[in-house]
């Protein structure tokens, strides 16, 4: 039995989350840093001058750097544990900052950037999974949504802030939100299904014990049970004969099951990156100088846009439990191709002075209209689908491939924005996106089944279009009963298989 604390474990439970929503925050920082940064630099008494290529590079290079660090911090987790991966994650992004405030060139700021991108791709991976194993169940919902609004808050800061202070004062701030997190990540305990896997049970019994109370004491069992039998039977099947790992490899590629969500994933990605959010985040003064014309305050219309996504973020936590999946996706998403269709049309008219009426409020409703649908449906939604499409036996490979096609999208799309707005303007631009978002749709709807209320088995099924054969069900069996295979299934329903988007 552990001490009476005088903290509730729901508040201790509060204080492990926060210290990954503070490094979340600081990581939404370095994603909307760039709309703050690179209008500064343009101006004429700069001391760093950019070309068009190289602002690009400055926003575009967190997408290689994250996919590069998605595949360092999982060997961290697993050997180190989760607290000292959390350590790792943190100081990257405090080096990065650090580097940004005392840069004087543009290769001290694509430094920091790297360091930067790195810490957001290392993070994505481990923060579902610290939030899994520290929060209660019936907390864990909760505390994994206050991923995505941390994210939108933290982009908020950084515009508000940087439409008052220069970009190094911006930075010197922003820093305080991953030193917060170090600090925190220090006074906090290791995750107990880490140490249970570690077979370090009493610890985990103590550390459970202190972020759950006494009254979740049947999962901690279980959890240490399970893994005894584990080890037992991990060490029995090292003697059996292996399996043939190319043939099941090809054998696993054919099943519609595996392929089918992959596909999908991938055509959602594309949707998050070329919805607007990412594009805003990085360029927002630059988009809406182009949109609402050079008039307008872009840093006072930057900060309400933000403002509308995070109470958008929130409001789609309600609306995500009551519409079903594919009436929101295509809802949302039919509203966005319109939306960007309908910003195309009015530039062009405008450009071309063949607008019969015009006011500021007109391209405003339609920019909010854009960024209402990016924020309640484009950006939570292919989490939330991603967490249900891939069978709990794929969900790692699936996770991983959703962490590699959104970092190559993101990369793609701020890396590109520059130029075809350069080339094909604005109008353009939002044109290509537009048909770009269709054709996913399109894609989406022919293969993506409603998941809303289904089980995993019921949704897997969908996808092969079948009940299991024979053989299937017999595999089925042998892996339910088998402790190794049981066990791994159960660890991986702990947590979320794809990573909370900005």
């Amino acid at each position: 039995m552990s001490k009476k604390s005088r903290f509730s474990p729901f508040l201790k439970q509060c204080f492990v989350s926060a210290s990954v929503c503070s490094n979340i925050i600081g990581h939404g920082c370095v994603i909307g840093y760039p709309a703050i940064l690179l209008p500064q630099l343009s101006r004429p008494d700069t001391e760093i001058n950019l070309s068009l290529s190289k602002a690009s590079w400055i926003a575009a290079s967190l997408g290689i750097t994250q996919l590069i660090g998605s595949f360092v911090s999982p060997p961290i987790m697993e050997s180190y544990g989760r607290k000292i991966c959390h350590l790792a994650v943190t100081i990257p992004v405090l080096i990065g900052w650090f580097i940004t405030i005392l840069a004087t060139s543009f290769e001290g700021l694509l430094i920091g950037r790297i360091l930067q991108g790195l810490s957001i791709g290392m993070l994505s991976p481990l923060r579902s999974a610290l939030i899994g194993e520290y929060a209660s169940p019936k907390n864990r919902g909760a505390f994994l949504t206050l991923v995505s609004l941390s994210q939108a808050f933290g982009i908020l800061f950084v515009h508000l802030l940087g439409s008052f202070i220069s970009w190094q004062q911006t930075a010197l701030v922003c820093v305080f939100f991953s030193f917060i997190s170090l600090v925190l990540t220090i006074y906090s305990p290791e995750s107990p299904s880490w140490l249970a896997a570690k077979g370090r049970y009493e610890e985990c019994r103590y550390v459970f014990h202190w972020l759950r109370g006494d009254e979740e004491d049947d999962e901690l069992e279980e959890m240490i049970s399970a893994r005894i039998m584990f080890e037992k039977a991990s060490l029995a099947q090292k003697t059996g004969k292996q399996p043939n790992r190319v043939k099941t490899a090809l054998a696993t590629i054919e099943k519609k099951e595996f392929y089918k969500p992959i596909i999908i994933m991938i055509h959602a990605y594309v949707m998050v990156q070329f919805g607007g959010g990412t594009t805003m985040a990085a360029y927002s003064t630059k988009i809406i100088t182009l949109i609402m014309g050079p008039g307008v305050n872009p840093h006072f219309w930057m900060i309400f846009l933000d403002t509308q996504r995070f109470i958008s973020n929130t409001l789609a936590v309600f609306l995500i439990n009551k519409m079903k999946r594919r009436t929101m996706l295509f809802l949302t998403g039919g509203l966005c191709v319109i939306s960007q269709l309908l910003i195309s049309g009015y530039v062009y008219l405008k450009n071309n002075n063949m607008l019969p009426y015009d006011h500021v409020w007109i391209p405003a409703l339609l920019i909010n209209l854009q960024f209402f649908t990016v924020a309640t449906g484009m950006l939570p939604l292919p989490n939330v689908i991603g967490g249900e499409v891939f069978p709990l036996e794929y969900r790692s490979i699936g996770g991983s491939i959703s962490l590699a096609s959104t970092s190559l999208f993101f990369f793609i799309v701020l890396k590109t924005f520059p130029g075809l707005v350069a080339s094909v303007g604005i109008t353009g631009t939002y044109i290509i996106y537009a048909g770009l978002l269709t054709y996913c749709l399109i894609v989406i709807l022919a293969l993506l089944p409603e998941t809303k209320g289904k089980t995993l088995q019921q949704i897997e099924e969908e996808f092969r279009g079948r009940p299991l054969a024979p053989k299937e069900v017999e595999e089925k069996m042998i892996w339910q009963s088998c402790p190794v295979l049981s066990y791994k299934r159960k660890l991986s329903a702990r947590r979320c298989s794809t990573p909370l988007l900005h």
